[in-house]
């Protein structure tokens, strides 16, 4: 199973934006700060998800664990709802993405459990300028 960490931040709501992708597979590491240009916390949060299925996906995994401090993120996908309608475009894209694995979870972890990812997003935010 394949252990991915995520973090989406922003600097200002909006502001410059970025995501973090931390990668456990197998002994191997995989780092990648993503700049987003000008986007909320949230939409951050869910494009890091996004963009860590494409990842695994196009890896041709089967079988992920996705770790997010994002509480937001974790419920909308446990839930397949969310309450804010402007996210429910991302939401219904990761879902989508999720299907495409054998085994696909998610589990909520504190920030101090994620700190490579939250590194990863910060360095992507200043790769903005």
């Amino acid at each position: 199973m394949i252990e991915v960490y995520i973090d989406g931040a922003s600097a200002g709501n909006p502001g410059p934006s970025g995501i973090g992708i931390f990668i456990k597979n197998n002994g191997q590491v995989e780092s990648h700060s993503i700049p987003l240009g000008q986007l909320t916390n949230h939409e951050a949060e869910f494009m890091a998800l996004i963009r860590a299925l494409e990842i695994c996906r196009d890896r041709s995994c089967s079988i992920i664990s996705v770790r997010s401090d994002s509480a937001l993120v974790v419920d909308a996908v446990e839930n397949t709802f969310v309450r804010n309608k402007k996210y429910a475009p991302l939401l219904d894209t990761a879902l989508q993405l999720a299907r495409s694995f054998e085994l696909f979870f998610i589990k909520w972890i504190p920030s101090k459990e994620n700190k490579k990812a939250d590194e990863l997003a910060r360095k992507a935010i200043r790769m903005n300028r």
